[in-house]
């Protein structure tokens, strides 16, 4: 099974095709998609390049990426993970 993901033009956050391939912002809310389906879908957000930025498909069982690109999913899912470590103290 399937989702596409893409980032949003507005803002470059993370979203994902949803029902009726509308732009979702959760991993959870994605469409999970069988194959022919993911093909039709992912051309459908790549002709949206309004919303979809690079739009792409994703290995996934139960809303979990399970490719081989299923860490950088995770990290792409959950946020960045350099967190505050990028911020200077006052000298």
């Amino acid at each position: 099974m399937k989702i596409v993901t893409a980032n949003r033009l507005s803002d470059g956050r993370v979203i994902y095709a949803g029902v009726d391939n509308q732009p979702v912002d959760r991993l959870e809310q994605a469409a999970v998609l069988d194959e022919t389906t993911a093909a039709i879908v992912l051309a459908d957000a790549a002709a949206r390049p309004d919303i979809f930025v690079n739009p792409y498909l994703v290995e996934v069982q139960d809303h979990t990426p399970s490719g081989r690109d299923r860490l950088k999913e995770r990290i792409r899912a959950t946020g960045p993970t350099v967190g505050n470590s990028l911020v200077r103290e006052p000298a």
